[in-house]
């Protein structure tokens, strides 16, 4: 493990951090007082060293009738989904039960995909380097949404594809893997996906409000999705027919509160032991912007590392921060996506540049 890292992680204990300074606190306050239902449609939350100092609850859940977004709203969380099956996952090596770098055959005997089955590997699959692709295509446009309902059913989208690269060459961030992540959860764990995680993380991190939701079903206090990314004129429409149920890859539903439990839990090591934490926060590979640990960003850009992830799809636009030198922890979650300069994605830049200044921006 990276040196470096190691000394940083030895700090990582949020009750040593230093004392808050009042001007950050005042203007996070005020910049989020400054937000309007114009700006930004979902919710946000602010921690510091693990105690909650702002929410904010803006725009509508549903905007037909007018429904404000609150506290408690359920939001689509897209590819943030990726967290919980890498704890999953790390669950599993830390019990002995998997090993990081052996061919997934080893646990998938039967997978039909004989290249990916020999060659790609666990570790590949947790850092975008296994070479599948993505299963987010026009096969999944063009199929009926309500036939997902376990992991298996996902599989046919992207099985019988051939590897993009060499498995461990390069960094392609994908969907598809983290379906195979899933089964493997299922074969090894005996346990079906969804009921792993609420047994094994949901239910000891204290996340009450989170849950796979099937698309056609009535759940009080759930955020319809809008998106502005289909017609020219940028005019919302609703997202429905781009969702599916959750697969180990994206879409679980959950709160800001949910979200700032299952942070917490995971960097209290109720979740997983320091040892296999720290292995999952360690940086292995460079992706687009960001490094990455094992199913986590770990954003290198700023004047203290960020760890968490991002969540985006149509109708879907959501961020997890944690600010691992100052003890900030930051939860945004919108039901209207961005054009990359607006609503979730402007809030959360402002925010890490008044916490942590990006040290290459100019």
């Amino acid at each position: 493990m990276n040196l470096k890292f190691v000394l940083f992680l030895n700090l990582f204990s949020f009750i040593s951090f230093g004392q808050t300074t009042i001007s950050n606190n005042s203007e996070i306050k005020s910049y989020l007082d400054s937000i309007t239902n114009e700006d930004f449609s979902g919710t946000i939350l602010v921690a510091k060293n693990n105690e909650i100092i702002e929410k904010r609850a803006c725009g509508f859940s549903n905007k037909e009738f007018k429904v404000e977004n609150n506290f408690d709203t359920k939001f689509n969380i897209a590819s943030i989904t990726k967290m919980f099956t890498s704890v999953a996952i790390l669950q599993l090596f830390q019990q002995g039960k998997i090993e990081l770098h052996q061919p997934i055959g080893k646990y998938l005997n039967n997978y039909p995909n004989k290249s990916v089955r020999d060659s790609v590997t666990i570790h590949h699959l947790l850092t975008h380097t296994a070479g599948t692709g993505s299963f987010y295509g026009e096969k999944f446009s063009k199929t009926d949404k309500l036939r997902y309902k376990e992991i298996i059913d996902f599989v046919p989208l992207f099985v019988n594809d051939s590897l993009l690269f060499t498995p461990g060459s390069k960094y392609h961030y994908n969907g598809s893997g983290f379906v195979i992540l899933g089964l493997i959860i299922e074969k090894v764990s005996g346990q079906n996906y969804y009921d792993y995680l609420t047994k094994n993380i949901f239910i000891p991190a204290e996340m009450n409000n989170t849950a796979a939701l099937e698309i056609d079903s009535i759940v009080t206090n759930k955020a319809s999705g809008y998106t502005q990314h289909i017609k020219k004129d940028k005019t919302l429409i609703h997202n429905y027919y781009y969702l599916a149920k959750a697969s180990p890859a994206a879409d679980y539903y959950s709160t800001i509160e949910d979200l700032f439990r299952f942070s917490k839990s995971l960097r209290n090591y109720t979740l997983l032991n320091k040892e296999t934490t720290e292995l999952m926060f360690e940086p292995k590979v460079k992706g687009y912007n960001t490094n990455l640990g094992y199913g986590i960003d770990v954003d290198l850009r700023y004047n203290q590392p960020i760890l968490g992830h991002t969540g985006g799809w149509y109708g879907v636009r959501g961020e997890l921060m944690d600010f691992m030198e100052s003890g900030y922890t930051i939860v945004i979650l919108s039901n209207v996506d961005d054009d990359g300069t607006t609503g979730t994605t402007k809030i959360s830049d402002y925010l890490k540049n008044l916490i942590a200044k990006n040290k290459y921006k100019k």
